[in-house]
């Protein structure tokens, strides 16, 4: 069977809480799940930024709450009406610069929340498998102090986070790991996390984002302002990891693996700068680049990589588009954005034409 047939077969029908699907990540995942026939539940708050990808794809929900993670009882009271079989937990706040200024509100979603979920789904019937959607931030990187070199992590290394949000979701790692043992094992449900590099992707309006800055000085004509050209990241199509995390806990619910986390990366990680150079040269813009001044800033780590060796080992899941073919298709889809077309119908078709490379060897 080919790869996403098998997909297709495993998700079709399935009741499926999806947290965080107002965002980004979570409104790619819910329009792909529901491509695949599944029954998708979304948990989150209300979108932050207008536009947004979830109000654009105007998604059949089965059921929608808007609510906190930060609030217990109302999310007990979700996940005792939805009763799921499997759940993706996306919800977060996900920005670093964001976890600077909101250091504890940061740390309440992302641990406390997450503690919250995985309380509520002690009890739940009929529940198969959870996976946690953490980040490679959540490794303990001494990068900060190298002038150069690359340190590429593996799911054996160390967690830590010297920024707030960075810690955040090392703790998050730490608190799955211990429902996970203290309340799931013995019910033989899977509760797995999974730890993936900078997502971008066509309909990510977030503030602090890399591509919504080029985005929106190139629809203005201005040039793109960077922070740190020289920062090294592990840039991957939103849809890559995502197909990972679909595939991941298939397998652990399907008793393919008991692997309890997995890493999902590019091949490569690439400068901001050469990602910025890539996206003006297919929008076909002259705006250039400065660099702005910034003494004083949020510290980030200067180079994060992923090893995601143990993902392909384990699932034969492989990143399928290159940074050049990434950087296409966000161009494309911002491209349709602009001259008004539907955006469902061009997200669809690019997770349709991601499907075919799946089944391409």
């Amino acid at each position: 069977m080919r790869t996403s047939e098998n997909l297709r077969s495993f998700w079709s029908g399935k009741r499926v809480l999806l947290t965080g699907h107002t965002g980004f990540k979570g409104s790619w995942a819910a329009c792909w799940l529901m491509q695949m026939g599944a029954e998708v539940h979304g948990f989150a708050l209300a979108p932050e930024t207008d536009p947004s990808l979830h109000d654009l794809l105007d998604l059949d929900y089965a059921s929608q709450t808007i609510a906190d993670l930060r609030d217990r009882a109302d999310v007990a009271d979700m996940v005792k009406k939805v009763q799921p079989e499997l759940v993706l937990h996306m919800a977060a706040q996900p920005l670093v610069r964001r976890g600077y200024r909101e250091p504890v509100e940061t740390m309440a979603t992302n641990i406390m929340g997450t503690a919250n979920l995985l309380d509520a789904l002690r009890d739940s019937p009929g529940l198969k498998g959870v996976l946690v959607v953490t980040s490679d931030k959540a490794y303990d990187n001494d990068s900060y102090d190298q002038a150069h070199g690359e340190i590429v992590f593996t799911e054996g290394d160390a967690l830590g986070g010297r920024d707030p949000y960075s810690a955040s979701k090392g703790c998050q790692e730490i608190v799955t790991r211990s429902f996970g043992q203290s309340y799931f094992r013995a019910a033989n449900i899977p509760v797995v996390t999974a730890r993936a590099g900078n997502v971008v992707g066509g309909g990510d309006w977030s503030k602090d984002r890399l591509m919504t800055d080029i985005i929106r000085a190139v629809s203005n004509g201005d040039p793109v302002e960077l922070r740190s050209p020289g920062t090294t990241r592990p840039w991957q199509h939103v849809i890559e990891p995502v197909s990972g995390y679909l595939m991941y806990l298939q397998a652990a619910v399907e008793g393919k693996t008991t692997v309890p986390a997995l890493n999902f990366g590019p091949h490569e990680s690439h400068t901001v700068g050469h990602v910025t150079s890539l996206m003006l040269d297919a929008w076909g813009s002259t705006a250039g680049i400065t660099q702005q001044d910034n003494t004083g800033g949020s510290k980030e780590a200067l180079t994060l990589a992923l090893n995601s060796s143990l993902a392909t080992k384990t699932l034969a899941w492989e990143p399928r588009l290159e940074l050049p073919t990434c950087v296409e298709w966000i161009v494309a889809w911002h491209k349709a954005h602009l001259d008004g077309r539907k955006m469902r119908d061009v997200t669809e078709a690019q997770i349709a034409s991601f499907e075919m490379m799946m089944d391409t060897k």
